[in-house]
């Protein structure tokens, strides 16, 4: 019991993703941290003998849901709460770390005591307890159980699917006004460097209709430094067309729809590829950027080859002008994204025969920006 506790507040205590993306991580490499960590939670899952990662992942992750919703009443907070909290549950707009989403929690209605207090000691205390007191040893005896039966976890599977199938699933944040109809399952950024200029930039958007009629898909690629951005004609290559037309206001950057085949009904997918050349060459780039002005992109998933089949990925391949250093950043501003991790830290990326690439681990939110930026080495 005491390693599956100590696995839930690892989960509970990371910044830099969602559950499931780590789970899937600690199946996927069993040298990581991360299989370390979660290895009381991962290995009962062996008991699925054919199961993907990605499938095991969920199973877990199902499994978790599943024994919160179960949890009752516990002394001055309800179970639930102060577990939906640690793990971002329930459609509240969750903050990163865990002592601010437990802050959060003070002003839920009907969980702590009115006026709320004015710390968080209150909701550390009720997550120790639910942890230490319940929830571990529940689910603790499951995996138990379940280790013995690959068959049985396949409930669990389908919870877990069930509650990431649409944008306002467990965990997401309520979407903002304004944003596309679709949810993207997947998206490959591939990203050809001329010297410090994102010369060609290939996308494969794999997304979900989240409402009847979708029929394309607004894209806006940009080139430059903040302040100083132009438009990058973009064709469509593969299951779309472009038309292009003016931006909102006058001189606002052109809006480039990629119209589908047909128009789609809520929750059908379609796939469809783009391309942004920059013919420019005097612009220089410090980082590739992606905008999430729809409802999200789901975690990371890869195939039996290791191939990536879910979630966002990003690569760049640099000509013979390579920069100093790169990182990967996420929901961080302008000015934040470009400031140079010190060595050692977990978001530099190696630079392999001229390439960059990294695949994020959890969900992309809406509003939100993800990418890889880099340093380029001085004259």
């Amino acid at each position: 019991m005491a390693a599956v506790e100590a696995a839930l507040r690892w989960l509970a205590g990371r910044e830099d993703g969602e559950p499931l993306g780590f789970l899937r991580s600690a199946i996927e490499e069993p040298a990581s941290e991360s299989a370390a960590v979660l290895g009381a939670l991962v290995r009962p899952t062996e008991s699925m003998a054919t199961a993907t990662p990605e499938v095991r992942a969920l199973a877990v992750w199902g499994l978790v849901l599943d024994e919160i919703s179960r949890m009752g009443p516990r002394g001055e907070s309800t179970g639930p709460d102060i577990l939906n909290a640690a793990f971002r549950l329930g459609g509240v707009d969750w903050e990163r770390i865990l002592d601010e989403r437990f802050g959060q929690s003070k002003n839920l209605p009907g969980v702590f005591e009115v006026p709320p207090p004015t710390t968080t000691t209150p909701m550390h205390n009720a997550w120790r307890r639910a942890v230490s007191d319940k929830f571990s040893s529940c689910l603790a005896r499951k995996l138990a159980s379940l280790a013995r039966d690959g068959e049985a976890w396949r409930t669990y599977v389908e919870i877990a699917r069930t509650s990431l199938s649409g944008p306002q699933g467990p965990g997401r944040r309520p979407l903002p006004g304004g944003v596309q109809p679709v949810f993207l399952e997947r998206q490959l950024v591939a990203v050809e460097m001329r010297h410090k200029t994102a010369y060609r930039r290939l996308t494969v958007r794999n997304v979900v209709a989240c409402a009847n009629g979708v029929d394309g898909y607004r894209a806006r690629a940009l080139t430059g430094w903040t302040g100083a951005l132009a438009p990058m004609p973009v064709k469509g290559i593969f299951g779309c067309r472009a038309e292009t037309r003016p931006g909102a206001q006058p001189g606002d950057p052109l809006t480039v729809d990629l119209r589908f085949p047909k128009p789609l009904c809520e929750g059908e997918r379609h796939e469809f590829v783009s391309l942004a050349c920059d013919d420019d060459l005097d612009q220089e780039r410090h980082w590739v950027n992606v905008e999430v002005d729809h409802h999200g992109i789901a975690p990371r998933a890869v195939d039996g080859e290791g191939k990536v089949s879910g979630g966002l990925s990003v690569s760049i391949t640099f000509d013979d002008c390579v920069p100093e250093a790169c990182w990967w950043y996420a929901e961080q501003t302008d000015y934040e994204r470009v400031i140079r991790p010190p060595a050692g830290d977990r978001r530099l990326l190696e630079i392999r025969r001229g390439v960059v690439e990294h695949t994020f681990q959890g969900s992309c939110r809406p509003r939100e920006e993800y990418g890889i930026a880099f340093h380029w080495p001085r004259p």
